[in-house]
């Protein structure tokens, strides 16, 4: 009865970010509605105004504006006591640059304004080289996976393992073992974790690689070695 090896293949390919996208909000507080109105609406205004700049200039991949927010409430005081309405206002942006260099020039430029806040960058790929990215590391999952099972097989004296089920991480479909004394077939289980994550604080203008991983499950059976069926 062939022996049944079940592994699972992790891989991972490291790349440089190619977008970077900026979130911002421009906002105002203050007693007087009105006043908080206007002043974030001209803070609003005239970083728009500055995006389409940098969007003309060929520097950015794409961008968005939220609409503008306002509210009101009243503030407490260290000692319980209810303050005064408080008049807030904000709006967000959130820019894509494809010249990572002009971002981290512009974002220096930007934090140091009294009404803006720069939420986070979060680094990016494109969609096309996310795609091949991510095949690639599939493809070198499954090579990892037939490798473990290769050496299982080896280190069991059997023949070269051939694969029965692949599927990405959890779908494989469940195998109970055997009952005691019924057959001699034996599952072999290797798992492992991946990181998955990437990105950089706010202040990181030279972001570090991301990391695109993949994993698979497989299952393989093999039997000895020279065996005549």
């Amino acid at each position: 009865m062939p022996t049944t090896i079940a592994v699972r293949g992790n891989a991972e390919e490291r790349i440089d970010p190619e977008l970077g996208a900026v979130s911002l909000s421009v906002s105002a507080s203050g007693a007087e509605r009105e006043n908080t109105l206007a002043r974030t609406t001209e803070a609003h205004e005239r970083l728009v105004a500055e995006v389409r700049g940098l969007e003309a200039s060929g520097v950015l991949d794409t961008w968005s504006a939220g609409q503008l927010r306002v509210w009101s409430h009243r503030p407490w005081n260290a000692e319980g006591k209810q303050l005064p309405v408080v008049h807030e206002a904000r709006a967000d942006l959130e820019v894509i640059f494809n010249d990572l260099e002009r971002l981290g020039e512009w974002v220096s430029e930007v934090s140091l304004r009294s009404s803006l806040t720069v939420g986070g960058i979060e680094w990016k790929l494109t969609d096309a080289t996310q795609r091949s990215v991510q095949a690639d590391a599939q493809r070198a999952a499954v090579a990892d996976a037939v490798e473990k099972a290769s050496v299982y097989a080896s280190a069991l004296g059997l023949g070269s393992p051939t694969p029965v089920e692949l599927a990405d991480t959890g779908l494989l479909t469940a195998q109970p073992l055997p009952p005691p004394g019924v057959g001699v077939e034996r599952v072999f289980a290797m798992r492992g974790a991946a990181d998955a994550s990437g990105g950089a604080s706010p202040a990181q203008f030279t972001p570090a690689q991301l990391v695109i991983a993949a994993s698979v499950d497989a299952r393989f059976a093999a039997e000895t070695a020279g065996r005549v069926r």
